[in-house]
């Protein structure tokens, strides 16, 4: 209580600047800007997150209520992915898109924490009788090489942040990368599921098998590097996967 009170009291004498619009205020993000461009209730696939048909604007509840049951799209029905589900806080568009990159290129770690307080508040309004909480989350991990070069990993910080909100544990090595490969983002799109193949291992099986994993990154394009890592798991016995991602790169960029 002390420190949260201490906290209200600094904000109130050092206040800051949206990361958005610039506006003065006590936090990050001014009301406005989460207003607009975090708390719309968007039909997405539960699968994969991706926004769904102007039509399925009809299974969107009333206010606070989250949404109606809603059916996978098109290409999660052809072809069921190896997660279960999917929850995101964004489109990856701007000005979104800004912040992710000034936290993976300009060391702004403290946006990792804005990243799963927003994340955090999405998961919270999903129906959890449909989207029941993970035992661990799984942050994706790095290659060495790439981990290296940055001096962090993203998914990590916004996983300690977002377990400690959720109370849910994260287990830092619950699955590593085996093989450094190239940036997903800068490999051709028919090429990225060959690029990701192999790439994980699950050092210790007794803790993913039977229990329902979290795993958590900051953007999700193709969805290719997370169906290897939740295939992965799945192999290793995960009886669940549900991807926790900041931001949802749009169907026609991914």
């Amino acid at each position: 209580m002390a420190s949260a009170i201490a906290y209200r009291l600094l904000a109130a004498l050092l206040p800051c600047n949206c990361v958005l619009c610039g506006a003065s205020g006590p936090a990050l993000l001014c009301p406005g800007c989460r207003q607009q461009f975090f708390a719309a209730a968007i039909a997405r696939c539960p699968l994969c997150a991706n926004p769904l048909p102007p039509t399925a604007s009809a299974a969107l509840a009333g206010p606070g209520q989250g949404l109606l049951h809603l059916v996978p799209c098109g290409r999660c029905q052809a072809e069921r992915p190896a997660f279960d589900a999917t929850v995101v806080a964004a489109d990856y568009a701007l000005p979104v898109d800004r912040l992710v990159l000034q936290l993976k290129f300009a060391r702004q770690l403290a946006l990792a924490r804005l990243f799963a307080g927003l994340l955090a508040d999405a998961v919270q309004r999903t129906d959890a009788s449909r989207h029941p909480r993970p035992a661990l989350l799984c942050p994706v991990p790095l290659g060495l090489q790439r981990l290296s070069e940055r001096g962090f990993n993203q998914a990590l910080e916004i996983a300690r942040p977002l377990g400690k909100t959720l109370g849910i544990a994260v287990h830092a090595k619950l699955a590593v990368r085996v093989r450094d490969t190239p940036a997903q983002s800068s490999t051709p799109h028919g090429a990225r599921h060959a690029n990701i193949a192999h790439a994980f291992a699950i050092p210790e099986r007794a803790l993913v098998e039977g229990r329902h994993i979290g795993v958590v990154d900051d953007v999700m394009s193709s969805g290719q590097t997370l169906q290897e890592l939740a295939a992965t798991l799945k192999r290793h016995g995960a009886a669940r996967v549900t991807n926790y991602v900041f931001a949802r790169t749009p169907p026609n960029t991914n």
